[in-house]
Parts: C-alpha cells; structure tokens; sequence
C-alpha cells in the first residue's frame, strides 16, 4: 500500500477518485429524495434509473471513441466538470422553486451524460498508471480505502437534506470539483495516433464476445444487479417500511459502503489467487440472499446488515470483473471494451432502478425487492450452465481468449 501512494500518478489517480466517489454519494441521495418528494410516487424513482441508463445506451460507441482519441485525463476533466454543471442545475431549480417532474429529470438527464461520457475514460486509467502485477491490489485498495468516503457521503447527504437540499447538492458539486482538479495532476498519455474509424467503433463488442470468461462475468453482473438492486427504492424504505427519516435513508445509503470497505479492505491485503470464476458465482448468489433478508425486514439493524453484506459481496465481483476485463484487453482498445462494459453497468444498475421503481409501483416495493432477489438466484443457476468456461476460471491475470 506504501508504495501505491508514494506514485504521484497513483496518488493524483486516487485523489480524484474519492472526490468523485463523495459527489456521487452526496447526489444520489439528494437526487432521490429530491425527485421523490416532488409527488411521493415510486414510479417517479424508476424514471431516474430509466433517465440514468439511455445516455449510457446511446453514448456508448462515441464514449469509447472518446477515450480511445483522446487524452483520457482531459476526458475525465471536462465530464467531471459537466457533473458539477447538471448537480448546480438542482440548486437553481430547488432555490426558484421549482417542482415541475420534467426538468428535475432533465438535470438528472445532464448527470447521465456526463456519467456516459467519463466513465470509459475514467476505467481505463488505473491500468495505464500501475503495472499489471499491481493492479488487483491498487483496484481493491481505491475501492476499499473509497468506500470509507462512500460510506460517509450519504450519511453526511442525510444530515445535509436534514438542513436543506439545495445544501447537499452544492457540497456534491464542491466534491466534484475538487476530483475535476486532481485529475490534472496525471500525465498527458499519448492515444491513438490515426483516428479510429467508425467500422471499429464496434470492436470493443467482437472483442467481448470472443471472450466467455469476461462476457460471462459482466452479462451476471447485470442481471443479477438489474434484478436484486434495491437502492432506488430506499427513499420508500425509509419513509413508509422504516420510518426513519432523512438521516436513517442517509444510513441505509451507506450500508452497502460499509461491507465494500471492509471486505476491499481484505482483498487489498489477499487479494484472489484461484478459482476466481466460482468465487464469483458464490458472491453474487450471496448478493440475492441479502437482497431477500432486506426486502423481508421491517427493523433497522437488520436492514443495515443486509444492505452491508450486498455490499461486501459487490465488491468481490467488481474487483474480479475489472481485472478480467482491464488486464485482457490491449491498451488502445480498453476505452471502447469499457464502453461495452459501460452499458452493461448502466443496465443493471440504472435499468435495474427503473426495473424496481415500476415492479414496486405496480406490486409494492416488498414484493419488488424481494422477487428481485429471487430472480438473482436463477440467474445464477442459468450462467453456471451457459458459461462452463467462467465457472473453471482459475487466476485472475491468465488470458481468457
């Protein structure tokens, strides 16, 4: 770990992620509670995964081209300061008073693209800046020392909603600003030198699926998110199951962060050495179970360890499925496979809000959550069989072609 953040790069790398990591936390739960409250209505909810997700569909193939053009730190800078514009848009809309559902969605619209843009660029970073043999242990300790942040960012949103919205929304933007400044700390790195053609703005797809390891782990990563994410509906659990208020919806946001951090925490010390592929089929039916003990619950303590172990399995598979996809992929192709990568990540988790916030309008956000979680589990019996490659899959590292 000393010797991670004795690297300038890394330590700049690191700097801008956890500012980001705290805008994003501060904004997730004002954005909820925000749009929420303008008519308490869990449809509405669903609208901002539904809003989240198209950019990321639609931006995909220009977000990979992006990042594999251009510089990606200036990338990272620009869209990093578009987070700052659409956040600030919440604030004006909030202090003007007003309620309309269109233009609140339009600033959540403004957070999707910067999201769609910046993220292809921002994943590909870390493997540019530490060698490979590091990479699993730098990826687990940003994560980890990260969640720390993540874990505070919404209880601090909670409090700050407590004193007014408008508040929270501009100690997100502040954060985002600051990671905006950190990013241009990193190096220039040279790109592409010929520009990429648009009949291989595709490859990052052919790529992935030539692949089954990898297509297999980021294709059970989004059902199973998109199935047992119960996040976008904690604003019901905390007003109407709970009842426990702003601080307590800030609490329950930052339970997941919780089990991240200390399992991360671990991994940075151990990371995986073997069975990698079953490891995460096992995590992930682990994040379906928890998911059912929360939908299930009616008592706080109970809901904050079940949110705290969906987070501790999440982190095992993401720390497996970005070394499988970042380590096996050639340099000047990972901003476009990261675009791929990018849709599949919008879809369970943004497509996965929509999914939870029109099942609970239409069932009730128990029954949502907690059929959720029971489609997880299938989806995990189904990928056993379809992707055989995937379940033997050894050391995280090894080629997967």
């Amino acid at each position: 770990m000393r010797e991670l953040l004795r690297d300038r790069e890394y330590l700049a790398y690191f700097l801008a992620r956890q500012g980001a990591r705290l805008g994003y936390s501060v904004e997730t739960v004002a954005v909820g509670w925000q749009i929420y409250g303008l008519r308490h209505q869990a449809f509405d909810l669903a609208l901002v995964g539904l809003v989240l997700f198209v950019p990321q569909l639609l931006l995909a193939i220009p977000a990979g081209i992006i990042a594999d053009r251009f510089d990606r730190r200036l990338v990272c800078i620009f869209c990093t300061l578009g987070e700052v514009a659409a956040v600030l848009a919440f604030v004006a809309l909030i202090l003007t008073g007003t309620h309309s559902l269109l233009l609140n969605l339009c600033a959540v619209a403004g957070i999707g693209i910067a999201h769609a843009l910046g993220d292809p660029a921002e994943r590909t970073l870390l493997a540019g800046i530490v060698q490979s043999h590091h990479y699993i242990r730098a990826q687990a300790m940003t994560t980890a020392i990260g969640q720390i942040i993540t874990i505070a960012g919404p209880a601090v949103g909670g409090l700050l909603i407590a004193i007014g919205t408008p508040v929270a929304f501009a100690v997100a933007a502040g954060a985002y600003a600051l990671a905006a400044v950190a990013y241009t700390f990193l190096t220039p790195r040279p790109t592409a030198v010929e520009p990429i053609e648009l009949k291989a703005a595709a490859d990052g797809i052919g790529f992935i699926f030539r692949r089954p390891v990898i297509l297999g782990a980021i294709t059970l990563d989004l059902f199973a998110v998109l199935f047992g994410g119960a996040v976008m509906l904690l604003p019901i659990y905390a007003t109407q199951i709970l009842h426990v208020g702003p601080i307590g919806y800030g609490a329950l946001t930052s339970a997941p962060a919780v089990g991240a951090m200390l399992v991360g925490a671990y991994l940075a010390r151990r990371p995986l050495k073997g069975k990698a592929g079953a490891t995460l089929l096992w995590v992930v039916a682990g994040f379906g179970v928890a998911t059912i003990v929360f939908g299930l619950s009616h008592d706080l303590i109970v809901s904050l360890i079940a949110l705290a172990a969906t987070g501790g399995f999440d982190i095992v598979s993401v720390v497996i499925r970005s070394a499988l996809v970042q380590l096996d992929t050639p340099d000047e192709m990972r901003g476009r496979v990261s675009a791929v990568e990018n849709i599949f990540i919008g879809a369970s988790n943004q497509l996965g809000g929509f999914e939870s916030g029109a099942l609970a309008a239409l069932v009730g956000p128990v029954a949502a959550v907690v059929a959720g979680g029971i489609a997880t589990l299938v989806v995990i019996a189904i990928a056993a069989k379809i992707f055989p490659k995937l379940r033997a899959y050894d050391k995280l590292g090894e080629t997967t072609g």
